[in-house]
Formats: structure tokens, C-alpha cells, sequence
């Protein structure tokens, strides 16, 4: 690894990691607060749930709800004010809203991060909107199994009404396990490439390394091939659900699944082949969220590669529809191109 670069108290980027990211970012000055503040201090916030997590012997209700009535943790609660904090010091991020507080607000920033950084915000015009998921798979945490964060940055003051495709162009995935790592993609001008890496924390150093430069989910003829189904009970009501869950079987597959949606989704990545699927019955209803999860979850996927359709709407890109409503659900197949082709002329025949 290279030297190191200190962008945040506390946290460091390795200086590979940054020209790394650099190769996704335009170095014009139009993007300039995204490695000066915006990603860097997402990284940190990763930092301390990860520190939080390890800390937190006892998981428990907070004793308080989400506006969609989801039960709060007391860990839920804590990742939710870490990334609010974390993004008073980011002025280009004008607007959040996250699954703990689905309301598009205005982000209150730190006195010294405005006067800072006003004129550099002004001459670029950068404007961000914030949609989170501070802590994915809380139902998992008290077996002490992975879970995950799921961040993603809009264009402009709001991520309603404009479709993903064009607006949403960055995502991260925190993934706290074993190791702390984070899932960084970035899509921004069609000049410049896509990338899809990871990145790993050093506890002693609290520096974030280049780890992997490069996932990809289109591995030529992987030698085990992965599938993930979630919402397995909705096969009682989809046939063809059942009936691809069986061929997967007869087919050798190798069964990989957690019931968290982001270590499912890394491992298909960290594998370079997978398909995770979640679909939706009449009995047994979407819980996925498009704006704090399938959207940020589909970025990551189409940049190394892969493929992310709506279960729903026949196999439709997850990308292509706007998000109108901050509670909008639905089901997914997502993953290898290959596989996902398959499993939707399975389903959708």
C-alpha cells in the first residue's frame, strides 16, 4: 500500500485508495467536495457503527418506532446519528432522508464546514440528496451474524421524482463482520469508467486500504455458482418461485444466504458470480425499500457488472423507474447477468 492521506480526525484514506477513486471522479472541479468531505466522511461514520457494533453486548429495543412502525434497536438508533452527524461537515449535501426517519429534510451543517467550504459549493454547484438504510439486518444482529449500512447519493436537492438512472450515481455499502470493509460504486459520466471496489478498514491505523481495485459479478464459468433466495415463503405462492429454487438444487447451485441483504449481495461480488432473489406474494409482501435499499443495492450491482430487475413489473430495470413515495417497496432479482436472465425467463414465462 502507498502512503497515507488524512482527510478526516481519526480516519485516513490510503492514498491508493484515493487515486482509485479518482479514476470515477472528474477531476474538472465540478466534484470536488466528493473526496474532499463527502466520502471520507461517510467512511468515518462507517467507522464508528462498526466501532458501535462491536461495543454493543446488548442489543435491545429502543423503544421507539419508525414512522413505517418498524421497532427501533438501540443500535438502529445509534447508526442513524452517526451518519446525520457525519454529514453536517459535508455542505454539497443539501438534503437526507434515511428508513429510521423517511422524511427528505435539510441537512443542518456545522458553522466552520459552511464558511469553509461556501465558495467552493457555489462555484460548482454541487447539491446532494442523502438516502440511507443505517443499519440493514438488525433482526440478525443478536446472532451476532453480518450486517450491513446502505448509502446512497443523489444529484440535486431531492431523490423523488427523477429516475435513479440519471440522479443516483454513487453507493456504499458498509459491511460490518469479521472485518469492517465498505463497498464503494461510483457512475458518473459515461467519459469516465464505472467502478466497484472494496475497501477495508485497519483498526490500528484507522486508515481505509484498497483492499479489492475491482468486483465483478461477470466471471467467465465460475466453478461454484451461488444463489441467495430471500422470502422464501412466498414459493408457497409462486410456483415458479418453487420451481427455480428446485432447478437451483438439481443444478448443483450452492445455497448462500444469511437473511441480510447486503453480506448476501457482497458475497455474490467478493465471489464474482450469485443471484439473490426476493420476491413478492399476495401473503408475503415486499419489504425491501427502493430508495434506502433496492435503488443504492442496483447501483452497486450494475457497476460491477450484473444485472438488478424488478420482481414485480416482469423483470424490469430497478433503475429506470423514479422513487415517488419514500416507502415505495418491492422484490428483486439481482446479480450475474447470466443468472439473472435465466431466473427471469423462469419466473416470468
Amino acid at each position: 500500500m502507498g502512503s497515507t492521506t488524512t482527510t478526516t480526525p481519526d480516519i485516513r484514506l490510503s492514498t491508493d485508495l484515493i487515486s482509485h477513486l479518482q479514476k470515477a471522479i472528474p477531476q474538472d472541479g465540478t466534484r470536488d467536495s466528493l473526496l474532499s468531505s463527502v466520502i471520507p466522511s461517510l467512511l468515518k461514520s462507517v467507522a464508528e457503527i462498526a466501532r458501535d457494533l462491536q461495543s454493543s453486548h446488548h442489543v435491545s429495543a429502543a423503544g421507539t418506532s419508525n414512522i413505517f412502525g418498524d421497532d427501533q434497536l438501540n443500535v438502529d438508533v445509534q447508526a442513524e446519528a452517526h451518519i446525520r452527524q457525519a454529514i453536517t461537515s459535508c455542505p454539497t449535501i443539501v438534503t437526507a432522508s434515511s428508513e429510521e426517519d423517511p422524511v427528505e429534510r435539510p441537512v443542518v451543517h456545522t458553522s466552520s464546514s459552511s464558511s469553509s467550504s461556501s465558495s467552493s459549493s457555489s462555484s460548482c454547484h454541487e447539491k446532494y440528496t442523502l438516502a440511507f438504510d443505517p443499519l440493514d439486518g438488525s433482526s440478525i444482529i443478536p446472532s451476532n451474524w453480518t450486517v450491513g449500512a446502505i448509502i446512497g447519493l443523489w444529484d440535486g436537492p431531492s431523490a423523488l421524482n427523477t429516475p435513479p438512472s440519471k440522479s443516483q450515481f454513487l453507493s456504499i455499502l458498509g459491511v460490518f463482520g469479521p472485518r469492517t470493509t465498505a463497498i464503494i460504486a461510483i457512475r458518473l459520466l459515461s467519459s469516465l469508467p464505472s467502478i466497484c471496489l472494496e475497501a477495508g478498514l485497519d483498526n490500528l491505523t484507522q486508515t481505509w486500504e484498497l483492499t479489492r481495485p475491482a468486483l465483478s459479478l461477470s466471471a467467465p464459468n465460475p466453478k461454484t455458482k451461488y444463489f441467495s433466495p430471500a422470502n422464501l415463503r412466498s414459493a408457497s405462492d409462486i410456483p415458479q418461485y418453487a420451481g427455480l429454487v428446485s432447478q437451483y438444487i438439481a443444478q448443483a447451485y450452492t445455497l448462500r444466504y444469511s437473511g441480510g441483504l447486503v453480506p448476501d449481495i457482497v458475497h455474490g461480488l467478493v465471489k464474482g458470480h450469485g443471484v439473490y432473489l426476493s420476491p413478492v406474494s399476495g401473503r408475503h409482501g415486499a419489504k425491501l425499500r427502493r430508495l434506502y435499499e433496492l435503488c443504492p443495492v442496483a447501483l452497486v450491482v450494475e457497476c460491477a457488472g450484473g444485472e438488478a430487475v424488478e420482481f414485480e413489473r416482469g423483470g424490469r430495470r430497478i433503475l429506470e423507474r423514479e422513487v415517488r413515495e419514500t416507502d415505495e417497496r418491492g422484490g428483486v432479482v439481482c446479480g450475474s447477468g447470466e443468472a439473472v436472465a435465466e431466473a427471469v425467463g423462469r419466473l416470468f414465462a
